[in-house]
């Protein structure tokens, strides 16, 4: 049950049809990895604790620099080298007490997995290299936990949701079956623009939320943003029967 605090400070999500009381408390008993506490990281754990999530799992063994400060919301020039999902939890507990916050203060990799994935209903990746990305798209695979990609650089972003529990879901590695073909451009190599990662990043957080609340979230679908143009194209994909990471998963 909610508290008369939880049902007036959520009112405005509670009087959805869409959502309702139900929808809150699902959200309230939720755990959320967030991996990469970057330009896309900052704003999806903002507007995931600011929905009343229970509990957020953050990830990122990197420290703020000064050429994060225009895109990475949370941070500010007196927070420069410290980490940056300690200083994350730090602002988002202060701002939001209602959710929970655990830290990981470095890289995601098979050991992390083995531990937390069993205890998260979903991953958000927001890292910004592509080798991250299959190593993250794997691990949720082989652990069945929904996944929910985004990226960006430049005027582009792009949003894929991966869900290893549904057997007709496409993975990453179906999209793009090797290293070679998949977009190799990160922000450090083609520049990036703050409000497309809060674009990309906020459909994240909106995906995450359908999730937990029982609402449609897409899966099986490429969603590309051209911040130039102000478009969104939507692309299906299909599960590839010869997908070394998730066939026969």
């Amino acid at each position: 049950m909610l508290t008369r605090q939880q049902q007036l400070k959520y009112s405005r999500q509670i009087m959805m049809k869409d959502i309702g009381e139900s929808g809150q408390i699902a959200l309230s008993q939720a755990t959320i990895l967030i991996i990469g506490i970057g330009g896309l990281g900052n704003p999806a754990a903002l507007y995931l604790a600011a929905a009343g999530v229970g509990k957020l799992i953050l990830v990122d063994g990197d420290n703020i620099e000064i050429s994060n400060l225009p895109r990475q919301i949370l941070f500010n020039e007196q927070d420069i080298n410290n980490n940056k999902a300690d200083t994350a939890s730090d602002k988002l507990q202060q701002q939001f007490p209602d959710t929970e916050i655990e830290v990981i203060d470095e890289m995601f990799d098979q050991e992390l997995a083995d531990y937390y994935l069993n205890d998260a209903n979903l991953v958000l990746d927001c890292t910004d290299n592509i080798n991250s990305r299959y190593l993250i798209n794997k691990l949720c695979v082989q652990n069945k936990t929904p996944l929910i990609i985004g990226a960006a650089t430049g005027f582009d972003g792009q949003h894929l949701m991966v869900n290893p529990l549904d057997d007709k879901s496409a993975c990453y590695h179906c999209l793009y079956p090797s290293s070679e073909k998949a977009p190799a451009n990160n922000c450090q190599t083609a520049g990036i623009l703050g409000p497309v990662l809060s674009i990309v990043s906020g459909m994240q957080a909106l995906s995450a939320i359908k999730y937990i609340t029982k609402n449609k979230a897409p899966i099986n679908q490429l969603s590309l943003f051209d911040g130039l143009t102000n478009q969104w194209q939507q692309f299906n994909i299909r599960k590839n029967s010869q997908c070394e990471v998730c066939a026969n998963k």
